[in-house]
């Protein structure tokens, strides 16, 4: 950093110190190929949008600040090392004067300094005037030489500590206005992340209802739709995916209740007639076969009505465990009944009874004695002791005209389960399925919740 005569900028000349910087990043975590965890797979923990912008806009700031710093820090070092050179520049010539007009030396001024730098030594013996900056940390030595007449070098030596001390408290307040930066932004990001992470969740958890039956639910009404974004037209698209599946199903309930309604005429009939016909073995298995029918079609013409969300529970106080014992004895007298804690629960009878011969007619069905019925409080299970609910039940719960038995070979069309479902919603009880272990003795069961009185 030598100047000729004045200011001369080129770098070749300065000594300074290498700094070299190092970058770490983030460990990465490898699985063997033979441990079990990577073989059963890590479930990594979830991280929500909201930190993740959080993050992002934390990083960017953290990084436009930090270069910004170092802009304004070299700048300003640089300007202030130019500066010096200048001041020491001046000095210089001034001494310079004093020594050709007087012979004294002032101002801490010397002659042939053996410290002097060899690029000053250099320049003096072409006959130039020069300036040079040691860097070896913290304040900067700043050298000066001027060559004389009688072939002597009259140099100076200055530390301008007082104006680097100002680059000391300019970088703090840049470290102070860096953090400061990078808060605001983290908060900037935790409030942008979080409107609309919320946004997102009220959105799924419109979908999610919308999944589980409620049709009149719109996910931009949940969300809101004042902003006008990505969420909002994500809305609208599952809004208009549900209206369109709404209106998809209404068509199938109407055509299945159509076609049930339309069947039951000519099936009453040929019940009807199969009554007419003499007694004998062919006889029993017309009435049998045209009596099923018509139970098919009674059921058909349920499940359509329950789909069609209209029906509406005729509530009473009903005494559970005294109501249970005298629909079982009626519907199954095989079934054994346990009353734990009797409760009152406000509910329609007739529903009720509907509910329970299903479940019962079911497990004596599909499943294998003994059936027990129990009544705990607000809770009524039942439970046979056959193979078990299949695992499709489980996870998606009761479909029409898939039986609750893994033999799709067994009787039964599906619907008792689908309409015990369907009824239990319109009692607002909650109804669950779930298999026992082989260990306890295996069987299904399934609890009915009614809501007290």
């Amino acid at each position: 950093m030598c100047s000729v005569c004045g200011r001369r900028s080129g770098r070749s000349a300065s000594r300074r110190c290498a700094a070299s910087a190092t970058s770490s990043g983030a460990d990465a975590v490898t699985a063997r190929p033979g441990d079990p965890a990577a073989r059963r797979g890590r479930r990594m923990p979830k991280i929500g949008l909201r930190w993740k912008v959080c993050v992002a806009i934390a990083v960017v700031s953290a990084l436009v600040a930090l270069v910004l710093s170092l802009v304004v820090h070299n700048a300003a070092r640089a300007s202030m090392i130019d500066n010096s050179r200048d001041a020491q520049n001046e000095r210089v010539q001034f001494a310079q004067r004093i020594y050709e007009s007087t012979g004294r030396l002032t101002m801490n001024a010397r002659l042939d300094d053996p410290d002097l730098p060899a690029p000053l030594k250099r320049l003096a013996r072409e006959g130039k005037r020069a300036t040079y900056v040691s860097d070896d940390g913290g304040a900067p030595v700043v050298w000066a030489q001027t060559p004389l007449k009688d072939g002597k070098i009259l140099s100076l030596k200055a530390t301008f500590t007082d104006r680097f001390s100002v680059l000391e408290d300019l970088d703090q307040a840049l470290v102070i206005g860096s953090s400061a930066v990078v808060v605001g932004g983290t908060a900037l990001g935790v409030l942008i992340g979080g409107q609309l992470s919320r946004r997102l969740r009220k959105a799924a958890e419109a979908a999610g209802r919308v999944a589980d039956g409620e049709t009149d639910v719109r996910v931009r009404e949940a969300i809101g739709g004042r902003v006008r974004d990505e969420t909002d037209e994500l809305a609208r698209a599952v809004d208009a995916m549900a209206d369109a599946l709404a209106g998809r199903l209404e068509a199938e309930r109407r055509v299945t209740a159509d076609i049930a309604h339309e069947l039951r005429t000519p099936v009453t009939g040929l019940v009807t007639a199969a009554e007419l016909l003499p007694p004998g073995r062919p006889a029993e298995l017309v009435r049998d076969r045209a009596q099923a029918l018509r139970t098919l079609v009674e059921d058909v013409l349920e499940v359509a009505r329950l789909d069609g969300a209209a029906e509406q529970a005729d509530l009473q106080d009903v005494p559970l465990g005294d109501f249970v014992r005298r629909r079982v004895a009626a519907a199954a007298p095989e079934a054994a009944v346990t009353v734990r804690g009797d409760a009152v629960v406000r509910t329609d009878p007739r529903r009720l009874e509907r509910v329970l011969g299903n479940l019962l007619a079911n497990a004596s069905r599909h499943g294998r004695p003994p059936i027990q019925v129990s009544v705990d409080g607000p809770y009524v299970e039942v439970r046979d002791h056959g193979p078990g609910f299949p695992g499709d039940l489980l996870r998606d719960g009761p479909s029409r005209f898939r039986t609750g038995s893994s033999d799709r070979a067994g009787s039964g069309h599906g619907l008792g389960l689908t309409i015990a479902t369907g009824q239990t919603r319109v009692l607002g009880a909650r109804l669950t399925f779930r298999n026992v272990p082989a260990e306890q003795g295996g069987g299904a069961v399934a609890r009915l919740l009614l809501p007290r009185e």
